[in-house]
């Protein structure tokens, strides 16, 4: 099996820590806005992940985490908690949103079919461990106070950067940071922030410096080190956690442990819209309540995602959603049939691991799929035997059945009265009622087949 590691900038054949037992991190949501679609996309190529994983016999111990509090606004440690800014949008507390925020997020990767973590992790209930750390980093000398907070050293780690580029990369003060006073240098990053006075936060903790926060990038590692010790074998998240969230990761670990937190890292790519990526900050996304509302299932969104490479750029329309649902529908009839493994399947096995196990190269392994379902050369159940293996990697459901509203099924049964009494007009006008309401009808010798379609 091999991984593209960004951290080396290759493929790398996956050598996991333990025989059977892989360690697996993945960053997740900040809870105070809905996750979009773009943001989901990494949750599926992770879930493509594990159960590549899995399908290679490994154990897999998986973790993702929820950022609840220390997220703030910008790039450079200014700016509102983003917690804190969505309670006042909202006009809840900031617990209330945190709570109200994961549980749609869980609600939606079951949606689409991503397989929850082995555990979850809240930030709120790692400050103890957080500080503690911030402590051993200011023993160790890699941490200073200033009079907003406590700063991580980045100087002091030689190997800084080493993920996004050169260890010997030079910022330049205010080009990705505001310049804080007091700051040794312009990448240095906030350990722990202290609430300024006069001012009162609704999430705010007694520590050592002061009465205030801890920093986004802390979280992380106390929470993977806690349950996965270090080093664990991967650690995934979005490309724009790169240059900053996992750099600064990667800093403290090595000046914590000596060794870097852990042996690979994934990056997915973004989900762009016709105009550019994705993003909340800028208003501009989709989230996946929007597509069940235009009469998509969620898994047409999985099905999309499987089209491209986890590291390549993908591009969200309405037309390519709908494509993408029109596909699975097809898919699913193909399932259809009763399973048989004979001979003519194994090479299409054996095809299909070294693919997904070819740094889980999705598109090619999909293009397999459609090319074995179009096959002469197989048996309808040969064909869903193929079906139902790939499925375990593609997590598309295709066993799930499409349920038939009974007003469906009225309409077509007058629609079938109207055919026996020749009233061709009358029937299709019947026909055109039922594709309105996103099904269609294909009339056979065995009597009529229902599907569902796209309202695109």
């Amino acid at each position: 099996m091999k991984l593209y590691n960004t951290l080396t900038r290759k493929k790398e054949t996956f050598k996991p820590i333990k025989k059977s037992l892989i360690g697996l991190y993945a960053c997740g949501p900040t809870v105070y806005w809905y996750a979009h679609i773009g943001n989901l996309r990494s949750y599926i190529f992770e879930d493509v992940l594990k159960k590549t994983l899995v399908y290679n016999n490994y154990k897999v111990k998986h973790v993702i985490n929820i950022t609840d509090v220390g997220h703030l606004t910008s790039d450079a440690d200014t700016g509102e908690d983003k917690m804190e800014k969505g309670a006042k949008r909202d006009k809840k507390t900031v617990w209330e949103i945190a709570e109200h925020y994961t549980d749609k997020f869980q609600e939606d990767i079951k949606k689409l079919n991503i397989k929850e973590p082995d555990y979850w992790t809240k930030a709120t209930d790692y400050i103890p461990q957080q500080i503690k750390i911030i402590k051993e980093l200011e023993k160790k000398n890699f941490a200073y106070l200033v009079s907003d907070g406590v700063y991580f050293d980045t100087s002091k780690v030689k190997s800084y950067g080493e993920l996004w580029g050169s260890s010997k990369t030079k910022f330049k003060p205010g080009a990705r940071v505001e310049t804080i006073k007091g700051k040794r240098n312009p990448a240095d990053f906030a350990l722990w922030k202290i609430t300024p006075k006069k001012v009162k936060r609704e999430m705010e903790w007694d520590s050592p410096w002061g009465k205030g926060f801890p920093g986004w990038h802390t979280e992380c590692v106390a929470m993977a080190v806690d349950k996965l010790g270090v080093p664990f074998d991967i650690h995934c998240g979005g490309t724009d956690h790169i240059p900053i969230h996992h750099t600064n990761e990667i800093a403290q670990s090595k000046a914590l442990y000596g060794k870097n937190l852990a042996n690979y890292w994934l990056h997915g790519e973004f989900l762009n819209l016709d105009k550019g990526k994705m993003s909340k900050s800028q208003g501009k996304t989709i989230v996946l309540d929007s597509l069940i509302e235009k009469g998509f299932e969620p898994l047409a969104l999985r099905y999309l995602c499987l089209t491209a490479h986890y590291r390549s750029h993908l591009k969200f329309s309405w037309k390519n959603i709908s494509l993408a649902q029109k596909s699975l529908l097809t898919l699913r009839e193909k399932a259809e049939n009763p399973r048989k493994k004979t001979k003519k399947t194994l090479p299409y096995l054996t095809k299909f691991k070294n693919l997904i196990n070819d740094d889980l190269d999705t598109p090619k392994a999909l293009a397999l799929l459609w090319q074995l379902v179009r096959s002469k050369n197989l048996s309808d159940q040969e064909k869903s035997f193929l079906c139902f293996e790939f499925d375990k990697v593609f997590g598309l459901d295709l066993e799930k059945k499409t349920i038939i509203p009974s007003e469906i099924k009225t309409l077509v049964n007058q629609r079938e009265l109207l055919r026996s009494q020749k009233n061709w007009l009358e029937a299709d006008k019947k026909r055109k009622e039922i594709e309105l309401k996103g099904y269609s009808v294909k009339d056979t010798t065995k009597g009529p087949i229902i599907k569902k379609i796209s309202h695109f």
